[in-house]
């Protein structure tokens, strides 16, 4: 039964490992150049990623990551650059995260819009509050002190790490164990019944756009760190990426199905994808058409079995 139940994260699974074995045949040199590289490149995206599949359980989709991650990048570099302490600029980071999701949360949520309305609608507006602020300029010479949390880069690289895996851990706890993780299963199944069985919808709906602020926030902040400079484009596109991570890894675009498991392992196999195609000198574009052909197939598969249910 166990089994059954999770036979979409095994299948992506051993897509996974099949995927690594024959880059191990194919090109071993990726393993000693690449394979870590890979990870440390993709933890700030699968933090993304755990915000993307709350909002896609709760039946709700939010196009505007791409735009909040790079006025968070923008806010934690522009923050470092003042000489705040990394604290200090790491809140202003997750605050500014919060603020932005609970702007879509407001709107999704109290006042009842489509999200997929409200999220374009909050893309547009920040990536053009963006292009008026900065002028398309980087932010340059981050300090030391902020380039890997003032570490060394192995050092900083083991903490990006392994605080992309304590929120994979707590949320992934968090939404088998909680009550607050089986109320965001209810609303995405059938908001009316989970509002009979005494959840509150709205409250959910708004907490978890509130969730994904931060979290991308805290993506944002650990995609800083890795470079002496942040352009004011670093998330672009990255909402493409995330959905289509978030849906192969088995959340259902219908909501109310998926784990976070799933989502790691969407991540994994997008991410090495990625990665093998530009080791091997492949096409960038071939990149993107691979998310988009994702999507497509994934939500042409839940309507499928909604159909045949």
């Amino acid at each position: 039964m166990t089994l059954a139940r999770h036979k979409r994260e095994l299948s992506v699974a051993a897509t996974y490992a099949a995927l690594l074995g024959v880059l191990a045949i194919a090109t071993p040199r990726f393993f000693q150049q690449e394979f870590l590289d890979t990870w440390v490149s993709n933890a700030p995206m699968l933090i993304a990623a755990v915000g993307m599949t709350l909002v896609i359980l709760a039946k709700h989709i939010d196009i505007s990551i791409g735009s909040q991650f790079s006025i968070c990048a923008v806010i934690a570099a522009f923050c470092a650059k003042l000489g705040w302490p990394m604290p200090v600029a790491a809140g202003a980071t997750l605050v500014a995260g919060c603020a932005m999701g609970a702007i879509n949360g407001i709107f999704v949520a109290l006042i009842g819009l489509p999200s997929i309305v409200v999220t374009l609608a909050t893309m547009v507006m920040l990536q053009e509050a963006l292009r008026l602020v900065r002028q398309g300029a980087p932010i340059y010479d981050l300090p030391a002190d902020f380039q890997w949390f003032g570490q060394s880069q192995l050092a900083g690289e083991i903490t990006l790490l392994l605080m992309a895996a304590l929120v994979f851990a707590v949320f992934a706890y968090a939404m088998k164990s909680l009550a607050a993780g089986r109320a965001v299963y209810a609303v995405g199944s059938d908001t009316e019944a989970a509002r009979l069985a005494g959840v509150r919808p709205k409250r959910v709906v708004f907490g978890v756009f509130v969730l994904m602020g931060l979290l991308t926030g805290l993506a944002a902040l650990l995609q800083a760190v890795r470079f002496t400079q942040i352009t004011p484009y670093s998330g672009n596109g990255l909402e493409l990426a995330v959905i289509a991570a978030v849906v192969v890894g088995g959340t259902a675009i219908s909501g109310g199905r998926g784990t976070i498991l799933g989502s790691l392992l969407g991540v994994a196999l997008l991410g090495t994808i990625t990665a093998a195609l530009i080791f091997l000198g492949g096409e960038p574009y071939w990149e993107k058409a691979i998310q988009g052909a994702v999507i497509l197939i994934a939500v042409a598969s839940d309507a499928l079995r909604r159909r045949g249910t």
